[in-house]
């Protein structure tokens, strides 16, 4: 009970308040000790396109939804906000913001992590006779000193997802954003430090380090960020936050916002938070999220995986001595391939989806490429576009709608694939969660696909529930995690129906969509 009150817990009256700002909503949870959600509020989070490929979301409305759905939530609990025993902030990652250090003005809007407008940029890169070089250089510094960084650094290649070419794009083609960081007057944040910001009213500027390894400018096996990508892409170093661990006490909320000072005790990275709210704590816990876009995430200890496919190595968590990395795969057109699908009235709402799937025996040959914003690991061509291949006069939207579903499937078995292959690392439990993961079709075929169980849980947030556990444990609100693996309840387990090899000529047939599709923006677009 010290320890508690040292911490900050204070009685058995107390909550936990978790936000988590993901790619389409915002969602607010208050917790109690029993990790149920005992008030909510959501806000739809308002995407601008203002060019084509342009992703951006307007920084002080996202504040403003950010501070409503806080004190909804609270009022929808019955509560009053000097209840909550502190706040966990788990965000989308790589979608940032540059402001004005001196006045906290920002300089633009949040690029989002799926705007496309450093393609060019990109593709230059990727092809440039200067990343030849490092890559040159770095293998034989790497078969001399056997040093998995150099390795990574061989096989450095950039994708539009990662911040540090948008980043170069913004100091490219906003000379007030480059006069700033040339004057040591400029702040980059991502969501959580933005938030993390405006919630102290400036007095505390950092992040944490799952964020940080998200960005693609932090270097993972020194723990710091990269200095060697800023000499490289020209970026001052100076307009980089602190990076702390993901679980502490960042500061308080200024009193003046919610009328009491509570504390900020967790920010972390929404795919990592769902790790940690699926407690896959133990290395080979695998986290499958299937949301806006696909996230295969692998606990891979304290030992950082560097991948040949384009497997991303991401710190999970660090709380103090503890450190876990992960080895993730990503496809991003996931949840936006199904909303695409609405769009255009192949069916009138998601829930119908996994039905009219079910109705046929198969896509009759008809196969989708989910490739709206180019297609990641262990594919990596930003270039490809989404299709459908093998139309016929018979095709109906059923079949259209059962093709989009195997083609999420057939995602993450190449992902699942892929981390076999690379990680060797034997796979103790696979838990799923996001929006997707409601569709019984989408998880009988990938628990098929995979021949494993997977496990969905009661809880349907996990990026929410993560930052809850992560901020209720550096308060003493919860203890420990065997404490927390007791809370985390499943739902039902999807276990494989079909014998192994069932899928095998109709994914060799959906990859060979996939060559097809690759490589199709040839010219800006």
């Amino acid at each position: 009970m010290e320890q508690q009150q040292r911490n900050g817990y204070r009685g058995q009256n107390q909550y936990v308040l978790a936000v988590d700002v993901g790619s389409t909503i915002l969602k607010c949870h208050v917790y109690d000790k029993a990790a149920e959600i005992r008030g909510t509020s959501s806000k739809k989070i308002q995407v601008i396109h203002p060019h084509h490929g342009w992703v951006e979301i307007e920084p002080e409305l996202l504040w403003s939804q950010f501070t409503e759905a806080l004190k909804e939530a609270v009022q929808d609990a019955g509560i009053q906000m000097n209840q909550i025993a502190c706040i966990g902030i788990s965000t989308q990652r790589a979608t940032f913001i540059t402001w004005n250090k001196k006045t906290g003005h920002p300089f633009h809007n949040f690029i989002s992590w799926q705007d496309l407008r450093a393609s060019e940029l990109v593709n230059s890169w990727n092809n440039s006779i200067l990343l030849k070089a490092v890559h040159g250089s770095s293998k034989m510094l790497h078969f001399f000193t056997r040093r998995n960084r150099f390795l990574a650094a061989s096989l450095i290649t950039f994708t539009t997802q990662h911040v540090s070419l948008r980043l170069v794009w913004v100091l490219q083609n906003i000379p007030e954003v480059q006069h700033a960081a040339e004057e040591g007057n400029c702040c980059f944040g991502t969501i959580d430090t933005w938030l993390l910001y405006k919630l102290t009213k400036g007095s505390v500027y950092a992040t944490d380090y799952s964020n940080a390894s998200a960005t693609g400018i932090f270097d993972p096996y020194q723990m710091c960020w990269s200095s060697f990508l800023g000499i490289l892409l020209s970026i001052p170093m100076c307009i980089f936050p602190p990076v702390t661990d993901t679980s502490q006490r960042f500061g308080s909320v200024d009193a003046s916002i919610f009328g009491v000072p509570i504390p900020i005790m967790a920010l972390v990275a929404d795919q990592q938070s769902a790790m940690f709210g699926e407690c896959c704590f133990d290395v080979g816990d695998v986290k499958l999220t299937m949301g806006t876009g696909t996230f295969m995430s692998i606990n891979t200890g304290d030992t950082l995986h560097t991948s040949l496919a384009g497997l991303y190595p991401l710190i999970g968590w660090k709380i103090g001595s503890e450190l876990v990395c992960l080895a993730e795969g990503n496809s991003s057109d996931t949840g936006t391939a199904v909303a695409w699908a609405q769009k255009v009235d192949l069916f009138d709402n998601a829930d119908e989806t996994a039905k009219m799937a079910k109705s046929l025996p198969d896509s009759d040959g008809v196969y989708f490429v989910p490739s709206f914003s180019g297609l990641q690991a262990p594919v990596n061509d930003p270039r490809a576009c989404a299709s459908f291949m093998g139309l016929k006069p018979s095709t109906t939207k059923k079949h259209l709608v059962r093709a989009i579903l195997e083609s999420i499937a057939f995602r993450n078995k190449q992902l699942y694939d892929t981390m076999l292959r690379e990680t060797a690392i034997t796979i103790t439990n696979i838990r799923a969660d996001g929006g997707v993961c409601n569709n019984s079709f989408v998880m009988q075929m990938t628990a098929d696909l995979f021949n494993q169980t997977i496990d969905r849980p009661q809880h349907a947030d996990m990026s929410s529930l993560g930052a809850a556990f992560l901020a209720g444990l550096a308060v003493g609100f919860w203890t420990s995690k065997e404490e927390l693996k007791k809370l985390r309840q499943t739902e039902v387990l999807f276990e494989p129906q079909r014998k192994p090899g069932f899928y095998k000529s109709s994914m060799t047939d959906w990859t060979k969509a996939v060559h097809r599709c690759m490589n199709w923006y040839n010219t800006k677009q």
